[in-house]
């Protein structure tokens, strides 16, 4: 083959690219090509945040192949226009794009496989969709013995063939669009967007000086520590290769150097499983896009008032509106925040998952269809696991328990820094002449409690109870 578009979807790296790497096997000359869709550019579910890492990415990657020799090709309109107008001006044979699975996309790729010489491989799982099913052929709805028969399956970890650099040439005569305007702050809770920094990220997490991945297990939950890899922004945008990934988690549990450190390692692979289980869910049974996989008749209250108190970081409950204001001001939320503001909007204020869902889908750099769809279902009890409905979060105990010295709190909302430790996460149990003596009053500084937890949760267990 003379010329092959790489046409770029989630797969916006070098290393370990599998379309990339069909590519160059041809000894062709590769055509990178990114296409701006107004349908996904325009929707409301596309945050602001996740708009301008993507478009940072997509100058990291322009980047990075200006200096390998080639050229990245911007244009805009639907996919399947575009994709013909572009075979016609370089004289390509074929096109090479990694699978998708989203509804949507599965649409859309379906649909162009129709009309143009188009080839897809892999996928933004690491065990594809259909690749891991029961005895009888039917997908896992559980996810323990998911992991188990996913973990069985190791050949897929155990190819480190990745792909080098140096194999790829490149057609670079013709034009192409700029990238939009974008911006993004830089700071300690910033990601940067690229291949380049999350690599970078990724040997933080692994190198044995520093050790997150070994302490990851006991780490993980903690609102206060740097306990986790930060690198969901990047896996969701293919930034850094999720397979990648989990043959490195593989490779260190066989190195782990103690109990305790191969615990961390498997946790983190199980982490990955998850992301796996959930685009196979959305896969498979792709209504949970918009409905509940379980319980259709729960009977949510839906109070507009307490929704847009949630969502202003005005619940009276501080991990609720530290967590929320992490979100909005960084575009990012510590996963364990995420499952007790889930908890509180769905159980203590009884509101749709949805409503949340498509918050967070609005805010999240790293908001991916079937990760969202699928935590917010697990939280809500409306989702794959066995026996949800009851999993309900006291926010007071999460908080004291995964920031136990108020630390999270204290740094996202700093009209309660002067609360004492003892009162961080219940500043509404301060006396009148505590707050005064601090500087702090309840209702007018900081807002009281929204709701009551104790009554919300036996509100809820009788709603769900009636659903069930």
């Amino acid at each position: 083959m003379k010329n092959i578009i790489w046409w770029i979807r989630r797969d916006l790296r070098l290393k370990d690219n599998w379309s990339l790497r069909a590519a160059a096997t041809q000894g062709a000359q590769v055509l990178p090509v990114f296409i701006l869709d107004p349908r996904i550019l325009d929707s409301p579910r596309t945050g602001a945040k996740r708009l301008n890492f993507l478009l940072g990415g997509l100058n990291a990657l322009r980047s990075s192949l200006e200096k390998l020799g080639g050229k990245l090709i911007i244009r805009s309109g639907h996919p399947e226009q575009v994709l013909k107008i572009l075979l016609e001006e370089s004289g390509a044979e074929m096109i090479f794009a990694e699978a998708d699975t989203t509804p949507f996309a599965r649409k859309r790729d379906e649909s162009i496989a129709k009309l143009l010489p188009i080839k897809y491989f892999g996928s933004p799982a690491i065990q594809p969709p259909g690749s891991i099913l029961k005895s009888d052929g039917t997908p896992y709805t559980v996810f323990t013995p998911f992991s188990k028969a996913w973990k069985s399956q190791t050949a897929i970890l155990e190819n480190d063939t990745f792909l080098t650099r140096e194999k790829l040439t490149f057609y670079t005569d013709i034009t192409s669009e700029d990238v939009p305007p974008h911006s993004f702050a830089e700071g300690a809770d910033s990601f940067v967007p690229g291949e380049d920094i999350a690599l970078q990220r990724l040997r933080y997490f692994l190198a044995d000086d520093n050790s997150n991945i070994y302490s990851y297990a006991d780490n993980r939950n903690r609102l206060d520590l740097d306990g986790t890899s930060r690198l969901s922004p990047y896996i969701r945008f293919g930034m850094v290769s999720p397979h990648y990934l989990a043959h490195l988690a593989v490779k260190t549990i066989e190195n782990a150097p103690d109990n305790t450190a191969q615990k961390g390692a498997e946790t983190w692979l199980n982490e990955l499983i998850w992301r796996d289980f959930y685009i196979h869910i959305l896969y498979h049974f792709p209504r949970v896009r918009k409905r509940n996989f379980r319980l259709e008749n729960v009977r949510w209250e839906n109070n507009k008032d307490n929704f847009e108190a949630w969502c202003n970081a005005q619940t009276g409950y501080p991990v609720i509106d530290a967590a929320i204001r992490q979100l909005t001001q960084t575009g990012w939320m510590h996963n364990r925040a995420r499952m007790i503001v889930a908890s509180f909007l769905t159980k203590d204020l009884l509101i749709d998952w949805r409503w949340g869902e498509h918050f967070f889908m609005q805010h999240l750099i790293d908001g991916d269809p079937s990760s969202n769809n699928g935590g917010w279902q697990w939280t809500a009890g409306t989702g794959t696991d066995a026996a949800p409905y009851f999993r309900i979060f006291n926010p007071v105990t999460q908080a004291k328990k995964f920031d136990p010295f108020g630390n999270f709190v204290r740094k996202w909302i700093p009209e309660l820094f002067s609360v004492p430790t003892e009162y961080i996460h219940s500043p509404w149990e301060l006396s009148l002449q505590q707050q005064k003596t601090i500087d702090v009053k309840i209702g007018e500084t900081y807002p009281a409690p929204i709701i009551d937890h104790a009554w919300a949760r036996e509100r809820v267990l009788s709603v769900f109870a009636q659903a069930k």
